[in-house]
Order: C-alpha cells, then structure tokens, then sequence
C-alpha cells in the first residue's frame, strides 16, 4: 500500500492502536502549533516502526506538548529491510546525505566502518538516528533502520555472517559493468560495502577479496565521491539481486 503523502508524518514512540492518545515531543508540538499553524482536529499521520502507520487527530495543543487521538489505521507494519549497509562515515554534510539516501533506498541496517583512509575517526551515532528518522518520515517509510557502533573493518569481517554477501566497491575493478558479478550471487542475505574519499588501501583490498563470502564490484567508468557511489551501488543492487525485482 502506497504511502499517503498529504498528510505530515510524526515518529511517536509509544504504542499505537484505535482510540489510543498519544503526546507528541516538544519540537514536534512546536512544529505542528507554530510551523503548520493546525488547530485541533488536525489530520496527521503517526508511525511508531512497530505497529503500523495510524490517522490521528489533534485533539489538544498545550505549550510543551500536543496530545493527538488515534483514529484509524493507514497501513500495516512492514518487515525492516534484510540490507546490511556498511559505510565509511564522511564529514557531516554528506555523512547527513549519504545516510538519508540510503534509508530512501531499502538500507535495513547502517554499520560504520572505519577503514584506513577514513576522514571521520568517529560516527555520531545520535546524529545518524536522527537523520535515519527524517528520511523514515518523509518518504513514508514505517520499518525504523537499525545504527550500528563503528567498528574497524578487520572486525567485521571477523564477525560477518557466513551466509551473507558482502558486496564492496571496488575502483581497480578490471571491468566498468557491475551488472556481471552482481547476476552471480545467490545469497538472500546481502551486505553493500563503501570506502572513504579516499578509497580502500591495496591492503584493504587485499583483504576484502581473500574472503569467500565478498564480491567486488566496479561502478562505471567515472570517479564517484563516496556519498554518490553508496546512491549509485544500492540502485544496482536493489535492481539485480534486491527487492526491486
């Protein structure tokens, strides 16, 4: 079922069911009361990533809070996404792009990596929830991706499910076409793999490709920012072996 999206959108993490009341945060009512400006009996939509999306009316509006009635149910619950997302993390601005576009794009689980040439030593991880949470809210997404803590890249690979593949960006690739090694891979369970700005090291690399559960894989002929091939390599992978098939 399509999305509705006329209406705003609220995560409320509380449970929700018919006739249910629920508060809403003090930035929300701020931005329901003195943004949008709706009075009570307003329409809004709230999710919670458990129990579906759910209509609800303003049905009182106070200075720190605003108290919403569930009405009705809008959709059911979806499953998370089995999309094991693995990133270097970017300086803030595209860290910010990189994550929302991959929640756009089915990302299930976010893992940094902090690999050799990595710009950001640490990853925000309140920062990367919060901007997990507005691109959940905006594109009508109802299962909540997880964030994992930073883990250096040896560590993963030690800890890596042996029945997922892992899927890297590989910029020595022999080839330009992703489209070969992608139609390969049997594994339901996939992993997507991307470097820093400044690429993976001949040792990184090295290492990746000595594991029997990792694809590499190129992505066209031109130099990608980091943030662009993470857009670029889960397109290909939700149209070959994810669920856009």
């Amino acid at each position: 079922m399509r999305a509705n999206y006329k209406l705003q959108r609220l995560f409320i993490d509380a449970p929700l069911a018919a006739d249910a009341m629920v508060e809403t945060s003090r930035e929300q009512a701020h931005y329901l009361t003195h943004v949008l400006r709706m009075r009570e009996g307003a329409e809004v939509l709230l999710f919670n990533g458990r129990d579906g999306e759910w209509y609800a009316e303003l049905a009182e509006a106070g200075r720190k809070s605003v108290r919403l009635r569930v009405t009705r149910q809008a959709r059911p619950q979806t499953p998370v996404p089995d999309l094991l997302y693995c990133f270097a993390p970017l300086k803030k601005g595209r860290l910010d792009y990189l994550v929302q576009k991959a929640v756009e794009m089915g990302a299930g689980c976010l893992q940094p990596v902090i690999t050799q040439h990595t710009q950001v030593a640490k990853a925000a991880t309140a920062r990367l929830e919060a901007n997990v949470m507005e691109a959940a809210e905006q594109c009508g997404i109802l299962a909540i991706p997880a964030v994992r803590e930073p883990v250096r890249l040896d560590s993963l690979l030690e800890g890596w499910e042996p029945d997922r593949r892992l899927i890297f960006c590989d910029e020595d690739a022999a080839t330009n076409n992703p489209m070969q090694a992608l139609s390969g891979i049997k594994e339901r369970k996939i992993g997507l793999l991307v470097g820093p700005e400044g690429g993976f090291s001949d040792a990184e690399r090295a290492q990746l490709r000595a594991r029997p559960f990792v694809t590499a894989i190129p992505l066209g002929p031109r130099i990608l920012r980091a943030d662009t091939a993470a857009v670029a390599a889960l397109a290909v992978i939700q149209a070959t072996v994810g669920d856009w098939g």
